[in-house]
């Protein structure tokens, strides 16, 4: 999300959530979905709920997308195949926005807390909160995205240069809240006080180290997970400067770059250390997207309309892009 926004802003002090989430929701299994599980003929844009402002899309194994809301931390699900969309679950406290969302293979959701420097774990199946974390007690943290590995979830800080962690047992136990891992990041990463650093985050295509995209600088990093050393990908002269959310697929990275209303589509080496882009996607219906998920041939994308005052009354959606 853009540095430029301000913390009230992106916390969502005050603001009320207005409107109603789109009525109806679709079983999995339906008609609908049974039609055309290409997702071929699917919406390629859907209403969120008035006043939402949302920042993080993740989409699980059903075809159901969750979006986060900096208004309040509710997170809305959207049924891809027909567009519709209810009510998921709802914030957890006051001044805790939900940003970065990833799902896994066992029915959770990983959330990213914002300013409020935690983390939540949501059960997809009934909403309920399995597990809440604090990394941060202060101001000065920005809990922003999040990438699961088998051996734990990380996520980034916008406001400090860290990585926190929460490993996980074995076949994915999530750990104590007193278990929580912190990861400075040093090396090459730099970052000036009071801006923001670190915002997307991945892994490498061999898995060995992660990816993390600098927002302010325009860099991307590969970070070694033991040690947290940080090292510039060589991206051949290019920026990702406004550099959001993340996706890599195979050896492909998607960044988005919120306030260029474009995703950056780089080819990557094995260990993440250089990358090319490769090519560009924009469409005239981005009103600065901030995160990038995908399904079948499609990629989703919630926009965020950071230059747009979030009111109540303020109208969000979401739309899909052919991944090419």
């Amino acid at each position: 999300m853009s540095e430029n926004i301000s913390r009230r802003n992106l916390l969502g002090l005050g603001a009320a959530v207005g409107g109603s989430a789109l009525l109806g929701s679709v079983l999995p299994g339906s008609t609908a979905q049974a039609a055309d599980r290409s997702g071929a003929h699917w919406p390629d844009r859907f209403a969120l709920p008035d006043g939402f402002q949302p920042e993080g899309i993740a989409i699980d194994s059903r075809g159901r997308a969750y979006f986060g809301s900096l208004a309040d931390g509710a997170i809305h699900r959207v049924e891809l195949a027909t567009g519709r969309g209810t009510a998921f679950s709802a914030g957890p406290a006051a001044g805790t926005p939900s940003v970065g969302l990833k799902v896994d293979g066992r029915d959770r959701l990983f959330v990213a807390g914002g300013g409020g420097g935690d983390a939540r774990v949501l059960d997809t199946r009934t909403g309920a909160v399995l597990a809440s974390y604090r990394f941060v007690t202060g101001e000065d943290t920005f809990v922003n995205d999040v990438v699961l590995t088998p051996e734990a979830a990380w996520f980034t800080d916008s406001a400090r240069p860290v990585l926190h962690v929460l490993p996980l047992g074995p076949g994915g136990r999530l750990p104590r809240p007193d278990q929580v891992g912190h990861l400075p990041l040093t090396g090459e990463f730099d970052q000036e006080p009071g801006s923001f650093g670190a915002n997307g985050i991945e892994t490498t295509p061999d898995g060995r180290a992660l990816l993390v995209v600098n927002m302010t600088t325009g860099s991307l990093h590969r970070v070694d997970p033991r040690s947290g050393v940080a090292r510039k990908a060589d991206l051949g002269g290019e920026s990702l400067t406004r550099g959001d959310g993340l996706l890599r697929q195979g050896r492909e990275l998607f960044a988005v770059r919120n306030l260029f209303n474009e995703i950056a589509v780089l080819r990557l080496d094995p260990a993440g250390r250089s990358g090319r882009v490769t090519r560009r996607i924009t469409d005239p219906r981005f009103r600065i997207p901030t995160t990038v998920a995908a399904h079948g041939n499609r990629l989703y994308l919630p926009n965020a309309r950071f230059d747009t005052e979030p009111l109540p009354g303020t109208d969000y959606d979401a739309i899909a892009v052919p991944r090419g």
